[in-house]
């Protein structure tokens, strides 16, 4: 077993997901291919777009490979970590933003 939930090295392990539905995974592999393409947006602008919801989404394993990605396309340490924060503002403002349904329903129940 491994000392952590998450081993780096299982990163480089992502293709084998064809092993067990090669369908499924070529069809994935085909749109995630070409949503990285420069189109109306940058394949650079698009890294940085991947590094600050790989924050959101909390998966390590896009975490590393967009902080790697990113930097090699040229942005800045302070221009990935803007990027991280502006996830957490939006994050965060959701997690408030759905307060209000907590609020209706305790206005509800205590009707």
């Amino acid at each position: 077993m491994s000392e952590h939930y998450y081993n780096a090295g299982d990163l480089a392990k992502f293709g084998n997901i064809a092993e067990y539905q090669k369908e499924m995974a070529d069809k994935f592999f085909s749109y995630y291919g070409d949503v990285f393409k420069d189109s109306y947006l940058t394949a650079k602008e698009k890294s940085l777009i991947a590094l600050a919801v790989a924050h959101a989404v909390q998966c390590p394993y896009c975490i590393d490979a967009y902080s790697s990605d990113a930097y090699e396309k040229g942005y800045s340490e302070a221009q990935m970590m803007e990027a991280v924060h502006v996830a957490a503002a939006i994050k965060g403002g959701a997690v408030l933003a759905h307060g209000v349904q907590m609020m209706n329903k305790v206005k509800e129940i205590g009707m």
